[in-house]
């Protein structure tokens, strides 16, 4: 019973001729080639290599000792002509000697921020312009917070504290 069911169904046969296998795996390998080379190009355009590039150092320090600042996140992003930070960007981490490099980053206005637990943000805009730069950060400890509830002297005025209060 099970053969009246495959009766009325055409069964093509997949074997090729050596002939035809060779000249499919020449036509793949001819739109390999013409993929990755479009894909090549693509990408050195995209980086834009007729454009010079820089390669940035970072070495990142505690303001207070100088040591090392191991681990801190050193994120680059792009700034455009009107001081506006644009899309993208690179994240990098210091090493245990608080240093880091990027090679690659185009010529222009770069922001600069360092992060790490413990120590205030820096950041600060840069111009890249030369073939190597390198970017000393020192990192201070946070300050203390200000708050409008606590006492706050003002020392171009005279403190009232010191005043004899009996004159009047």
């Amino acid at each position: 019973m099970q053969s009246s069911a495959v009766q009325g169904v055409a069964v093509r046969s997949t074997v090729q001729s050596p002939a035809r296998r060779r000249a499919a795996a020449g036509r793949a390998l001819i739109f390999g080639l013409v993929i990755a080379v479009g894909v090549v190009a693509g990408a050195s355009w995209a980086r834009g290599e007729d454009e010079p590039s820089s390669t940035l150092s970072f070495v990142v320090l505690k303001d207070y000792n100088g040591k090392p600042v191991r681990n801190a996140a050193v994120v680059l992003h792009p700034v455009s002509t009107h001081g506006k930070q644009q899309r993208g960007g690179f994240e990098l981490k210091t090493d245990g000697d608080g240093k880091t490099h990027f090679e690659g980053v185009p010529y222009g206005k770069m922001r600069v921020q360092v992060l790490a637990p413990g120590f205030q943000t820096y950041g600060e805009d840069y111009d890249v312009e030369a073939p190597t730069m390198e970017i000393t950060v020192k990192l201070k400890l946070p300050q203390k917070q200000y708050s409008i509830y606590d006492e706050h002297t003002d020392p171009s005025k005279p403190d009232d504290s010191k005043k004899d209060p009996e004159k009047k």
